[in-house]
């Protein structure tokens, strides 16, 4: 069952965390060749980011594609905008884009919503 204020909870989590992943696994164990392939891109630029493991949070799971018109897994959001899936994020590394958008970024200090990782 859902809880009246996982909409409210994801929000907090995108609003308060620069660069964050919702994903199936963890940064350093992911579940899905895809999440691995968004946290390894990420790393590959040296980029920190939260990170949210949707397969330990059902409500968020469920609730995150109608808050982000986005249906799959991972979803990577950067200065509170959805950037999109693993496709989107390979093409953005591939083409200097991603880049781009991760020099705007500013990290603020970690909270109790989502977990950070920097490797």
């Amino acid at each position: 069952m859902k809880t009246p204020d996982t909409e409210a909870r994801i929000r907090a989590q995108i609003d308060e965390n620069a660069v964050i992943l919702f994903m199936k696994g963890t940064a350093d164990a992911p579940e899905c060749g895809f999440s691995r392939a968004v946290v390894n891109a990420l790393n590959q630029m040296d980029q920190a980011f939260a990170y949210v493991n949707v397969l330990a949070a059902p409500q968020i799971r469920e609730k995150l594609p109608s808050i982000s018109a986005w249906p799959t897994y991972p979803q990577l959001f950067v200065n509170g905008e959805l950037v999109g899936g693993a496709d989107i994020v390979l093409a953005m590394q591939a083409d200097g884009s991603l880049a781009q958008l991760l020099a705007t970024v500013h990290i603020p200090a970690s909270d109790d919503h989502a977990t950070t990782s920097k490797h």
